[in-house]
């Protein structure tokens, strides 16, 4: 599990964390009942404090991407595949919605936005 933490970014260490790991969740990359370091490990890997890792842990199971089981470790969460689904939708409205308002300052019309999005599709 590569997750990479950037000092630069004006996101919180343990935000990033969360951004990335629901990233390799909704990319299948992390698949439904597997373990994940455990907030120690995790930590001493990414060189920063427990807190933080905590925090980040806490917010995905939050949010119902991961279990944790007491004595057992943390665990990607199963049964939510509306979850995922709703999440990855969200995902790519942001992702459209950023494309749109640069379109927009670009002077793009919408028909050639289309357009380039069938493009995009196709190949």
């Amino acid at each position: 599990m590569d997750i990479i933490i950037s000092n630069a970014s004006d996101k919180p260490i343990y935000e990033q964390i969360v951004v990335q790991m629901k990233d390799l969740i909704l990319s299948g990359e992390l698949e439904e009942g597997q373990q994940l370091p455990s907030i120690r490990a995790l930590a001493s890997d990414l060189r920063i404090s427990v807190i933080t890792t905590k925090r980040a842990y806490a917010e995905l199971e939050t949010q119902g991407f991961i279990e944790t089981v007491q004595g057992k470790g943390s665990f990607v969460a199963g049964g939510n595949v509306e979850l995922l689904r709703e999440e990855r939708l969200r995902r790519i409205e942001e992702l459209l919605e950023n494309a749109v308002q640069e379109a927009r300052r670009t002077g793009i019309e919408l028909q050639e936005l289309h357009s380039m999005l069938d493009v995009m599709a196709e190949g």
